[in-house]
């Protein structure tokens, strides 16, 4: 199964600057717990973002840049190839231009919906044409704006 997994503001800001314009430890714990032991698949910004490679997992990175290497990358340039080595097992974790690239593929989506509007530089559009299969919502507290952990399924298709 391929799942999207991702925070996004009520604007559709996922980002600004490479970070996350939040800090919410919940949605943290959440994405853990939702990749560990799986390959995740993201742009050279995302991994780049991190301070160090993320402890149990598989970091797969898709990028143009064909001289591109680091530490814990397994680098890929195209989607398909991305996915092959994930051996169609993986979780979808940014940016926005893979995201976009991706979501075709994509059959389920883990969607932290941050109650908030940032100033962002990365955006990813509402997802429409899928059901709302689980959520769980979060009050605002303190400076933390209200959240909730929404589980999105691909609307089925009718013939």
């Amino acid at each position: 199964m391929i799942d999207a997994i991702l925070a996004r503001a009520d604007n559709g800001v996922i980002g600004v600057d490479g970070q996350l314009p939040w800090h919410l430890p919940a949605d943290l714990k959440r994405f853990r717990a939702l990749t560990m032991g799986r390959a995740m698949v993201m742009g050279r910004k995302t991994f780049e973002s991190f301070r160090s490679p993320l402890p149990g997992r598989r970091h797969i990175v898709l990028t143009r840049d064909r001289d591109w290497r680091s530490d814990g990358a397994e680098v890929v340039h195209d989607p398909e190839a991305a996915l092959a080595l994930a051996g169609g097992q993986a979780a979808v974790i940014g940016g926005a231009e893979i995201f976009a690239l991706l979501l075709s593929r994509i059959e389920r989506v883990e969607l932290t919906e941050v109650h908030a509007t940032p100033a962002g530089d990365a955006f990813v559009p509402p997802f429409t044409g899928w059901v709302e299969a689980w959520r769980e919502d979060h009050s605002a507290e303190g400076e933390r704006p209200g959240y909730s952990f929404v589980t999105l399924l691909r609307q089925p298709t009718t013939a």
